[in-house]
């Protein structure tokens, strides 16, 4: 049957006036309420108001006008088997309802609302018309969405009506759409302790996610796998990036997880940078004057292991770093966007994906993060600190670092934050000449690091993710020519650390800030 009513309240108008104006020209009825009514009629879409509908005018300002039984009535009825019901209550079927929801999220996260305005934002009528059409989506239509204002019409307009599946889909989107809603709220007041106050922790949280697109498998061949991207993520993160490549294959699982541990780790830096990861590791990083040079330096840091790697910078890709990047072959580069003639060049390159994230969050972005544990979720604050640590930190040796050598460990310091434990970060100047990453032994990871760096770990600095237990890893550190070394301290042993770098004749320098990565 063609749609011939629709119900229409919104708060977000976006597209409002062209899809409705669209929808009386098919000459569907358009029932509508409160601020959406005055919309339409200011426009001159003809609209009938709610309140002659139903016969009941709004009430408690405007609190009670859409849950009344013709209008529920009108959503519900299955057709012929509720004629007599419909008839006795004065109703007539409703067929499209377009709805979506007061701005609760918004309200919520502004500092500036109150306790009472952010509850006044709790739509009630709103979800219980959005559910009641999506129950009865095997005749009714649901649209939560202005994006499918578009699909929707163009159906309308071929056959008057959606069709079943169009219908089943929407519905599934909408049950999410309130779902997502009623999480955010629930987590919005069990976040509220005695006296009003907040924590970061509510009692009930409920992450809603939505599947981007299949994967080709997981972690591995014989694992199936998803991309499910937050419905809240922030611009500037890979679900909201814009995927610029020339076709070929869809990002990975294991592609996805190294690009968000390079851009996590790219954006430290103010100054151009570049990141290289292998198995979510930065192996090469460095800091320039240029692009092109930060991308350059921080290829050949390890050039082994750059390659087939996943590329992070911080700046616009221009047609220098492309020519440079194209040199090799990586698996991904992501950047804040890319420059037409970069493009030209990278687009060449068979199976590379090119992710743009547009606006660019900086390095201390508040936000939560979560692993899966077996049967539950563990949740923590995002590591948001590193800048300035080390100069803040506590000079513990003899001797104190040079100027050069402080640059140098404020680097390696934002670098070991990015490695998984136990890290090990070697560098000279604002480039990092060997990493040792995800090791039992931090004197393991020290050797590691300095094999990785071979002669250029002469006159380099070290960073350590965690205080050394024992005086060997500084003395391999030491032996293999490193100046200056920054590290929590903490240790029971920390005098005899501190007298093996007075010992040698390093610069130490206490932090008293930990930064494991798991």
């Amino acid at each position: 049957m063609p749609i011939r009513t629709a119900l229409v309240s919104v708060s977000d108008k976006s597209g409002l006036i062209p899809f409705a104006r669209a929808l009386a020209a098919h000459g569907v009825r358009i029932l509508s309420s409160g601020g959406t009514a005055k919309a339409l009629a200011a426009e001159g879409v003809p609209v009938e108001t709610v309140e002659s509908y139903t016969g009941s005018p709004e009430v408690m300002d405007g609190r009670v006008k859409t849950l009344h039984p013709r209008v529920h009535g009108g959503i519900l009825s299955r057709g012929e088997r509720d004629e007599a019901d419909l008839d006795r209550l004065g109703a007539r079927e409703i067929d499209l309802v377009v709805v979506n929801l007061y701005p609760f999220e918004r309200v919520a996260a502004d500092p500036a609302s109150t306790h009472e305005h952010v509850v006044e934002n709790i739509d009630i009528g709103g979800p219980s018309m959005v559910r009641s059409a999506a129950k009865n989506h095997a005749r009714v239509t649901i649209v939560c969405d202005p994006e499918d204002y578009g699909r929707v019409l163009e159906e309308i307009e071929k056959t008057g009506d959606t069709s079943a599946g169009t219908r089943a889909e929407l519905a599934a989107k909408a049950f999410a759409h309130t779902a997502a809603y009623d999480a955010a709220i629930s987590g919005y007041l069990s976040a509220r302790e005695a006296g009003g106050a907040r924590t970061r922790f509510p009692r009930y949280l409920t992450l809603p996610f939505e599947r981007a697109y299949g994967l080709r498998y997981g972690e591995n061949p014989h694992q199936a796998g998803a991309f499910y991207v937050d419905r809240g993520a922030q611009a500037g993160t890979i679900a909201r990036a814009e995927s610029l490549g020339a076709g070929g294959k869809e990002l990975s699982f294991n592609n996805l997880v190294d690009v968000d541990a390079a851009l996590d780790a790219v954006r430290e830096f103010d100054r151009p940078a570049a990141v290289v990861v292998k198995h979510t590791n930065p192996c090469g990083v460095a800091v320039a004057d240029s692009l092109v040079d930060a991308y350059r330096e921080a290829r050949e840091a390890d050039a082994l292991s750059a390659y087939g790697g996943i590329v992070a910078l911080n700046r616009e890709v221009d047609e220098a770093t492309a020519k440079v990047l194209a040199e090799t072959f990586v698996e991904c580069i992501v950047a804040p966007s890319f420059a037409r003639p970069a493009l030209d060049v990278l687009r060449t390159k068979k199976n590379l994906r090119l992710l743009a994230t547009g606006a660019w969050l900086p390095a201390e972005h508040a936000a939560l993060t979560s692993k899966r544990v077996g049967g539950g979720i563990v949740v923590q604050d995002r590591d948001a600190t590193a800048a300035g640590e080390v100069t803040r930190g506590k000079v513990v040796t003899k001797r104190a670092p040079t100027g050069d050598e402080l640059r140098s460990l404020e680097f390696a310091w934002r670098v070991c934050k990015h490695v998984k434990s136990n890290a090990i970060v070697l560098a000279r100047g604002e480039v990092t000449v060997g990493v040792g990453a995800g090791q039992m032994s931090r004197v393991v990871s020290v050797q590691i690091a300095c094999e990785k760096a071979g002669e250029k770990a002469r006159a380099s600095v070290l960073a350590s993710d965690a205080f050394f237990p024992f005086p060997d890893g500084v003395e391999a550190a030491g032996k293999a020519g490193v100046t200056a070394v920054a590290q929590p301290g903490g240790s029971m042993r920390d005098a005899d650390v501190i007298d093996a770098a007075d010992r040698l004749g390093l610069a130490m320098v206490f932090t008293g800030v930990r930064h494991f990565r798991h």
